[in-house]
């Protein structure tokens, strides 16, 4: 497996991966990302700050993600529990946007884009990783849960919208 930031030409391989996952979400009778989040726009906006990344397995890309390491506003404040490692922006590096194609779901990925995260959060001397997701979404949960994140409360989305929020010390 190869993971590389995404380039402007990935768009068209990596759109179609958000389709099929607001599809999943939609089964599972959840309302997140089913406004067309994530666009094209924020896409872009991450290639740009160079925070977005692909997954390519024998040449096709299977799945995304972003990593921002300058700070998450949003889990500045956190409800109903606290954050492992404080309330240090400088502490951790948030995963967003993981997307990971109908055909390669149960291959290991998931695990592979931790590991990967993990990784870079050490090389910038971060003490964990931090990710959030609806509350219904049980099969990111599990994930998180599998992959050694911890539940740490409850964050609110810039929107207003509720996400539970967790944390992996590395």
């Amino acid at each position: 497996m190869l993971i590389r930031k995404t380039v402007k030409e990935d768009l068209l391989n990596v759109m179609p991966i958000f389709e099929e996952a607001r599809r999943t979400i939609a089964a599972l009778g959840i309302d997140q990302w089913q406004n067309g989040y994530p666009s094209e726009a924020v896409i872009l906006v991450d290639v740009e700050k160079e925070q977005s990344y692909v997954c390519e397995k024998e040449g096709t890309i299977c799945g995304t993600f972003a990593i921002i390491d300058d700070g998450e506003p949003t889990y500045d404040k956190i409800f109903g529990g606290n954050w492992l490692t404080g309330d240090g922006r400088g502490d951790y590096i948030a995963i967003h946007r993981v997307a990971i194609s109908v055909s390669c779901r149960g291959s290991g990925l998931s695990g592979e884009i931790i590991s990967y995260a993990a990784d870079f959060a050490k090389t910038l001397g971060r003490k964990s990783l931090r990710i959030d997701t609806h509350r219904g979404n049980t099969v990111m949960r599990r994930m998180l849960e599998k992959n050694g994140f911890f539940y740490c409360g409850v964050i609110y989305l810039a929107n207003g919208d509720e996400r539970v929020a967790y944390e992996k010390i590395i």
